[in-house]
């Protein structure tokens, strides 16, 4: 149904006059005669009883008008979701458990008039997808990996440095240690099934694997974080990564440790990433908040391709 139509007719229905309406609508009596005539030939029913004082409306214009309303109450909604500023700013965040969902929970709390829709997509390829398509505003991610060529348009800044901890069970032979080096680690078991091959996360721990000597297993199937922690807890050999900022809950009998890592700290390089078209006025707000986080700070490690 043609909404131009409709509005002439709730103009009418509430001015009582044609002219009136026109005068409104910044159109012609005769463009007002015209959408009412052709209405009312697609509705077959007359709408209007024209007199001498105006239009009044039939029984059938009374019935339709609140339905006319509501199209045009539905066309402001659909107008006011893509409105720079008026729709939520979708943010992609990878996992609800990991740091840039904190960091979006700190901006949520900072500027709490900012609509927030958060999603989780799979990887750098999906997140590219989604950036070129205004499918998200914004994805919090780790570029730019080897191979990876960022497609024109997409601006990237780095967001948060978020340090990695070794996470180990009570009988682990560095349970007992308040921190760790990267040289203390080589030898060591780290098992993170949770790695897939391709992944941006994959070539960041490829990198750290090369440069420190490390061995990272990702043998046997995920079955995610709960099943990741028991294993741990009860093994004497296995240990993992997780992030500084990772939320974790385990059961206290578990006597799981958080040990911190020196010499160097490696950090995992959370870049914001998005489309430099996008005019959402939220997005500024975010990465203005965002520049407040420390990027390479001293004694730190990132791979040499996350230097953007």
């Amino acid at each position: 149904m043609d909404l131009d139509v409709v509005r002439t007719f709730v103009a009418v229905a509430d001015a009582g006059r044609f002219q009136d309406a026109a005068a409104q609508l910044s159109i012609t009596q005769q463009a007002v005669s015209k959408r009412m005539a052709a209405l009312e030939k697609d509705l077959d029913v007359r709408l209007f009883t024209r007199t001498a004082r105006g239009a009044k409306l039939t029984i059938d214009g009374q019935a339709f008008l609140p339905h006319a309303r509501d199209l045009l109450r539905a066309e402001e909604r659909a107008l006011a979701s893509v409105r720079p500023g008026r729709r939520a700013l979708r943010v992609d965040v990878i996992g609800r458990r990991l740091a840039p969902s904190g960091l979006l929970r700190a901006f949520h709390q900072a500027h709490p008039e900012v609509e927030l829709d958060v999603v989780t997509l799979f990887d750098i390829d999906a997140a590219l997808e989604a950036l070129l398509s205004g499918a998200i505003d914004a994805s919090f991610r780790a570029v730019t990996m080897p191979g990876l060529r960022l497609p024109g348009g997409v601006s990237t800044a780095r967001a948060h440095d978020e340090p990695l901890a070794l996470l180990t069970g009570p009988a682990h032979a560095l349970a007992d240690a308040r921190a760790v080096t990267l040289a203390e680690l080589a030898g060591h078991r780290i098992w993170m099934p949770g790695i897939v091959p391709g992944t941006e996360w994959a070539a960041y721990y490829d990198a750290l694997v090369a440069e420190f000597g490390l061995t990272i297993e990702i043998t046997g199937p995920d079955f995610g974080t709960e099943p990741l922690l028991d294993t741990v807890a009860d093994s004497r050999s296995l240990a993992t990564f997780v992030g500084e900022q990772t939320r974790l809950v385990w059961p206290a009998d578990q006597g799981l440790r958080r040990i911190a890592i020196k010499a160097p700290t490696p950090v995992y390089p959370h870049t914001l990433l998005w489309h430099r078209d996008n005019g959402h006025p939220a997005l500024i707000t975010l990465r203005e908040h965002l520049n407040s986080h420390q990027i390479d700070a001293p004694g730190t490690w990132i791979p040499a391709w996350a230097r953007v």
